[in-house]
């Protein structure tokens, strides 16, 4: 008897065009995640204490509040709610399994100076063989479509 299995759907990765358009669309909802994460303790620290925070506790809060909302919903299903609507998710390279924690502070870590030294680590793609951002490169991820 031969039985034959199904064939394995194919993973596509995703274009650049759509990633970009998913970073455009998350740093919009990421501003209402800021928003509310600095109203409450600044208000209370600088209306009430009537004291200002140094500038580095800020940067590391921003840090920490964003790395704690990518990490989570990378961790929950691979997709943020950008990538959710997008129709993306990111993986493992080698594998295309879930991300492990490890990874995904360190692709998140990566990215800051990927997006924050002009862009070069997003430019990176127009070099790679696989358009892959510098720091999905680095952290051995890569971002994939998933059609409907």
């Amino acid at each position: 008897m031969n039985t034959l299995l199904p064939p394995r759907p194919r993973v596509e990765l995703a274009g650049l065009r759509r990633r970009l358009a998913s970073m455009l669309y998350e740093s919009l909802l990421l501003l209402g995640v800021l928003g509310l994460t600095f109203m409450v303790p600044y208000l209370v620290l600088g209306v009430v204490l009537n004291v200002a925070p140094a500038g580095w506790f800020a940067w590391l809060h921003v840090y920490l509040v964003l790395g704690a909302y990518f990490v989570w919903y990378w961790r929950r299903r691979g997709q943020t709610l950008a990538m959710q609507t997008w129709r993306l998710q990111l993986v493992r390279a080698t594998d295309g399994r879930a991300l492990p924690v490890a990874t995904a502070w360190l692709r998140y870590t990566l990215a800051w100076p990927s997006v924050l030294c002009f862009g070069l680590g997003l430019a990176w793609a127009l070099v790679d063989r696989d358009r892959q951002f510098l720091h999905d490169r680095l952290a051995g991820t890569c971002i994939v479509f998933r059609p409907a």
